[in-house]
């Protein structure tokens, strides 16, 4: 709905400020009625998709405060959002999208199901190696490369490992993948109950859980009877008996040799 507006903006020759409001009415028809004279016509259509953004708007509010609640309520769910790089909107998306874990035997399949495994062929003559947005989820992979990308921005271990192999390969799209790669591993070792208990929420997780609970809006608060600082002391309370993994860049995962099978005796 924003790109709408603004395309009928620049049809007319006009464009808005950046960080204009759009979806608080009062300001937003006041700052579009100085670009210029509009006639009625085309300012009841500038109305009709001010109305639609801020309808759009809404509902966006409305079902990120059930994801978040959703996710403050479940531990295993909860859980994820200690990982560098997931809060809210991608630990439901794993929960919704990758279900039981059990599904998957190992890190492995997990990342070949979220289409993180780069795509090769060697059949016929010669080989060929592509990149990763050909198969699996695309959802969920665009959400993790999205994560892996707040990485690579942080001070975490994993983000300086990120920025050695971007130096070392020239390309930023490869460490940003191959961090979602590390990632979607630890996701697997962690929903499967490989955790360790967690004594003290750092500043990292302390904003993250401010920033849920942002999500979770004062309506929603309302609505259950809670406040801020008691949902904030619940929250607490379940990640220190919760799950944590720690994201080792250095680990390296070898597949364990395949067991043969004993011939059968006639």
């Amino acid at each position: 709905m924003r790109a709408r507006l603004k395309s009928y903006l620049s049809d007319n020759g006009m464009r808005i400020k950046k960080g204009t409001p759009l979806t608080q009415p009062e300001i937003a028809q006041k700052q579009l009625r100085q670009l210029k004279e509009w006639s009625a016509r085309q300012w009841q259509v500038i109305e009709g998709l001010l109305m639609e953004l801020q309808h759009a708007e809404a509902q966006r509010q409305h079902w990120r405060s059930l994801i978040a609640q959703e996710v403050l309520k479940d531990p295993l769910l909860l859980s994820l959002v200690r990982l560098c790089g997931v809060r809210d909107l991608i630990a439901f998306a794993i929960g919704a999208i990758v279900g039981d874990i059990r599904r998957f035997a190992s890190p492995a399949s997990l990342v070949n199901f979220v289409g993180l495994t780069p795509a090769f062929d060697d059949s016929g003559e010669g080989t060929w190696k592509g990149g990763v947005a050909l198969h699996g989820r695309k959802d969920l992979r665009s959400l993790l490369i999205e994560g892996a990308q707040a990485i690579l921005r942080s001070k975490e271990p994993v983000a300086k490992w990120g920025k050695k192999l971007m130096a070392r390969k020239s390309s930023m799209k490869l460490a940003v993948a191959a961090i979602a790669r590390k990632l979607t591993v630890a996701i697997w070792y962690l929903l499967n109950g490989r955790w360790t208990p967690l004594e003290e929420l750092d500043e990292r997780l302390t904003f993250k859980v401010g920033k849920i609970i942002s999500h979770v809006g004062t309506k929603a608060l309302k609505a259950t009877g809670q406040t801020r600082k008691t949902v904030r002391e619940q929250t607490y309370h379940a990640l220190r008996n919760g799950r944590v993994y720690y994201l080792d860049p250095e680990k390296k995962f070898v597949p364990k040799a395949q067991i043969q099978a004993q011939p059968t005796v006639p």
